[in-house]
């Protein structure tokens, strides 16, 4: 799991910080458990990736700073991803952040194999059975439970249309291990908060 790191006091403190922020209490969803998930889910997707290592480091990063603030997040993350790389004297750095970038919105050019196989490992969630899928949605509401319950039913149906509206996952790999199963999942899901 940290085979991408240098095997150097400095590669070891990153991975002890990184750890850390992933472990923070205030995460319901975003934290460990999601982390080796979504890392896991690289796996059967490795082949569309061009970088392996910049896709799996850039999951390591990509909710490294989580404080509920969609975008800004992300950005975070990204430059948190740029200096600690590069303090490491990789030249992944530049990759990594553009990555985490792509996660604000899981936004991507079609033959962007790297975005495609991250993007698709962090949804990958949605593919799971209905159990793993209703403990992930009640952790995504325990995050926001400082959002109104009307309000959050608002804007989570609006993100679950959204998802249903298009195309889920980037890759033929992710399409055909995910997608039914994640179709029926966010369907089931927009049923149950708009009843």
């Amino acid at each position: 799991m940290t085979q991408d790191f240098p095997d150097s006091p400095a590669g070891r403190a990153l991975v002890a910080e990184l750890s850390a922020r992933w472990a923070e209490p205030h995460r319901r969803y975003h934290t460990t458990r999601h982390l080796t998930d979504v890392l896991a889910a690289i796996e059967p997707l490795r082949a569309h990736a061009r970088d392996l290592r910049a896709v799996r480091l850039a999951a390591w990063f990509h909710d490294a700073v989580y404080d509920g603030r969609p975008g800004l997040d992300e950005e975070r993350s990204a430059q948190l991803a740029q200096s600690r790389l590069t303090a490491l004297g990789l030249p992944v750095a530049r990759e990594v952040a553009r990555l985490v970038r792509v996660t604000a919105t899981h936004s991507y050019h079609p033959d962007d194999g790297n975005a495609a196989v991250l993007c698709d490992a962090d949804l990958a969630v949605l593919g799971q059975s209905p159990e793993r899928y209703d403990a992930y949605a009640e952790a995504v509401r325990h995050e926001y439970r400082h959002v109104p319950d009307p309000l959050f039913r608002v804007g989570r149906a609006e993100v679950l249309r959204r998802l249903l509206g298009g195309s889920l996952y980037g890759t033929e790999t992710a399409r055909d291990l995910w997608e039914e199963q994640a179709r029926r999942n966010l369907a089931r899901e927009l049923r149950h908060i708009t009843d």
